[in-house]
């Protein structure tokens, strides 16, 4: 039941039904005043997503310490009992991503500008006094097989500046300093491009021209746009995953139908959503108080992933310990072939998202 005031009124603002109690009996809304704050919203929206009445804590405290019980007791028939599982991933892959966006984007978008050299910072750098500074950038060009001579404030500031372009992918080569010009250059016949090249230079042109030329902020645009297609990736991943499976237990498909494999991935990334939610809180306690024990139980709890499919691997499709650890060995491979193949299809399309 919601928090929210009973009307006056006994007409279903629904069906216009006349209520006999709290519910209308034919629609079954509640006759509360339509007027809700914030608070009744978001209230409302929690218990509806994740039926705290007993369903979400104990379908949690299954997910997490029983790999395998919840996806076996949906394809039995018996749900009733528990939170409904596209419901489940929806509500722990939001909670999930919402947090990772807060956390960790803008340290991703950083990761340009955060370079050391020989462990100092470019600014350490610049802040050492004349002779001090001579001596380290002398000591970098011996480095990078040049005249061992000291560097020049401003050309230092170059140096650290190819660095940073050397992070990500160089789109600031400036060939091309419009679509006219290259396509003068395809139309005298100087340039000789199929149709995919001629395709990706025009949006080199396009990426150059949106962002100045600046090779960091192309780089951090397209790792902020690759970041946030991260869970439409992870959503696509789960249907095939599910054929994985079904292809792995091909001989139990009377058994097993294409949507208990579905059901199965569902809950095994509900379980990872849920851990390394864990693991990231752990990290960031690590962070502030630099515990080492910290980083080592975030290193247990990852492997316990693979722990965890291989036991849920087991309890579900009900086979031997030696079948499931191949079926879980050749899972893995594909699984990581699968998310490279994404990775490499999402990363292509992040770049003509920016």
């Amino acid at each position: 039941m919601s928090h929210g005031r009973e009307r006056h009124e006994k007409d279903c603002l629904n069906c216009g039904t006349i209520v006999q109690g709290r519910y209308c009996q034919h629609c079954g809304q509640e006759n509360i005043e339509p007027k809700e704050n914030f608070w009744q919203l978001l209230n409302h929206f929690f218990n509806d997503v994740t039926h705290f009445d007993g369903k979400f804590l104990p379908s949690v405290k299954y997910v997490l310490f029983r790999p395998g019980f919840l996806p076996k007791e949906y394809v039995k028939g018996r749900r009733a009992s528990y939170l409904n599982p596209v419901r489940m991933y929806i509500f722990t892959s939001a909670i999930f991503f919402l947090l990772f966006f807060t956390f960790f984007t803008r340290e991703a978008g950083e990761l340009v500008t955060n370079i050391t050299i020989n462990k100092k910072s470019p600014e350490q750098i610049m802040a050492l006094d004349s002779v001090s500074f001579a001596a380290f950038t002398a000591g970098l060009n011996k480095e990078d097989g040049k005249d061992s001579v000291p560097m020049t404030r401003a050309e230092f500031r170059k140096y650290v500046d190819s660095l940073k372009a050397k992070v990500g992918i160089n789109f600031s080569s400036g060939r091309y300093k419009s679509k006219e010009e290259y396509d003068s250059l395809l139309k005298l016949g100087i340039k000789k491009h199929n149709w995919i090249q001629r395709q990706l230079t025009y949006k080199e042109i396009a990426i150059n021209r949106k962002y100045g030329n600046d090779q960091q902020k192309i780089v951090n645009a397209l790792k902020e746009t690759f970041l946030h297609s991260i869970p439409q990736m992870l959503f696509v991943s789960l249907p095939l995953v599910a054929l994985l499976l079904k292809l792995l237990y091909v001989r139990r498909r009377k058994e097993f139908y294409y949507i208990s494999h579905l059901i199965f991935g569902g809950y095994l990334y509900i379980f990872i959503f849920l851990l390394l939610l864990v693991v990231f809180g752990l990290n960031r306690l690590d962070d502030s108080l630099h515990w080492g024990f910290l980083r080592f139980l975030s290193t247990i709890l990852i492997i316990s992933i693979f722990v965890y499919e291989y036991l849920a691997l087991k309890n579900f499709y009900r086979q031997s310990w030696g079948k499931t650890l191949l079926k879980f060995i050749l899972l893995s491979i594909l699984f990581a072939i699968l998310i490279l193949l994404l990775f490499l299809i999402f990363g292509a399309l992040s770049v003509f998202k920016i």
